[in-house]
């Protein structure tokens, strides 16, 4: 008798747990724990699967930020570089800008002209004539 009530009384709480239970609920006391998360049983939960769209989301937003942070870390070292060749260049103009304003000086070419002698250039001995032409 007693067994036939035990057997009753088990019968009764299937029902009543079959009732309560839901079909999507593959796993009703299943709570997220360490065990979980490092063996992968939470990524076979519905939530997650349900997820799936907006993790493939996420992470390729964040592929595409790291790629274009990358480009960018790469246009900041090309951008260096070239600032750095402009000065340069600039440095260069400029002391060719130096040399040639020194040459042209008129002490310089005073120099050159006694240097060589054979020149039939000199120096004037007179000032220069101011011509004053009327006008009509």
């Amino acid at each position: 008798m007693r067994a036939e009530k035990a057997e009753q009384q088990l019968q009764e709480t299937l029902k009543k747990i079959q009732e309560t239970a839901q079909d999507s609920d593959t796993h009703p006391g299943q709570q997220l724990s360490m065990k979980s998360v490092l063996g992968g049983d939470f990524l076979t939960a519905d939530f997650v699967r349900a997820q799936v769209g907006l993790i493939l989301l996420v992470v390729a937003f964040t592929l595409v930020y790291i790629a274009f942070r990358y480009q960018y870390q790469q246009d900041m070292v090309t951008i260096r570089k070239l600032e750095i060749q402009l000065k340069d260049a600039k440095n260069k103009a400029l002391a060719a800008s130096s040399t040639l304003t020194e040459k042209c000086r008129e002490s310089h070419v005073l120099e050159t002209l006694q240097q060589n002698k054979d020149s039939v250039l000199h120096i004037a001995d007179q000032p220069p004539y101011i011509i004053q032409v009327p006008e009509n």
